[in-house]
């Protein structure tokens, strides 16, 4: 049905119909939704307390790589820590957990969002997510957005552009926060898994890309990494600390970024 439309109608008013319907899909109707759900208006009070909450500090972002395999987490149980997406896994082995938790894919919180509700740690969840979740004081809806205008948000509490990756939101969101250093750990920036950037996939097997073979395992649907657009984002995050004094730096043992300055993970600690 949709290849025969395609052919009758001209091209010009089935671009600009698409164009205005993943728009909606993908945006407005997000944004809109936000003036009449009271659960957006109460987590933005939440947010402005986390303004500058750690103004001067340093934390580290935990990525969920290969390498943390490789890396001594338990050094991290008194520092500041962002945890993305299924870092939780790792949560019994650690024996603590990280101080916040990020996700904004919709694939990964649509399969993991009441694993994620179970948590107590602080959550920032993408505003589309608001389906699968229960409101919880813990939980934090951020208006992320993976269209539009590519940039660097220092205001998490408006719209934060999503970098085609999970660690470029924490980024922006460590920013907000007011720390004068954000250190990654387990951004390996490699995958084995190979594809279309931005392809949603279903696991065959065990995932060879994470830290623990059922991160992604059999049955789970993901998407394949856009690298080349995260590196965009990841200048643009150097950009931006360096422009206000402050840096990122890239402690992940082995990993294959190379925006940001190398550092050894052991001599932080």
């Amino acid at each position: 049905m949709k290849s025969t439309l395609k052919k009758i109608v001209p091209a010009p008013l089935w671009n600009a119909t698409s164009n205005a319907y993943w728009d909606w899909r993908n945006r407005r109707r997000h944004v809109w939704a936000q003036t009449i759900d009271p659960r957006w208006r109460r987590s933005q009070a939440r947010m402005q307390t986390y303004h500058n909450a750690h103004a001067g500090k340093r934390c580290f972002i935990i990525g969920n790589g290969p390498s943390l395999r490789k890396t001594d987490l338990g050094k991290l149980r008194n520092e500041f820590t962002f945890g993305l997406n299924r870092i939780y896994l790792l949560f019994p082995e650690l024996g603590f957990t990280t101080t916040y938790l990020v996700s904004v894919n919709d694939l990964v919180l649509e399969q993991s969002a009441a694993e994620m509700q179970g948590l107590s740690l602080p959550r920032f969840v993408t505003w589309r997510a608001r389906y699968w979740f229960r409101e919880d004081p813990t939980l934090n809806y951020i208006d992320t957005d993976f269209t539009g205008i590519e940039n660097f948000a220092p205001n998490a509490a408006g719209r934060i552009f999503e970098g085609f990756t999970v660690t470029y939101v924490a980024l922006q969101l460590a920013f907000y926060m007011g720390f004068q250093e954000a250190i990654l750990v387990g951004v390996d920036h490699n995958f084995q898994t190979k594809g279309q950037a931005n392809q949603a996939i279903i696991s065959q097997g065990d995932d060879p890309n994470h830290f623990a073979p059922n991160y992604f395992g059999a049955g789970f649907k993901w998407q394949l990494p856009d690298l080349e657009g995260s590196e965009r984002a990841y200048t643009m995050a150097r950009q931006a600390y360096e422009a206000d004094g402050r840096r990122v730096l890239d402690a992940t043992v082995g990993g294959k970024l190379t925006i940001f300055p190398k550092v050894d993970y052991s001599s932080l600690l």
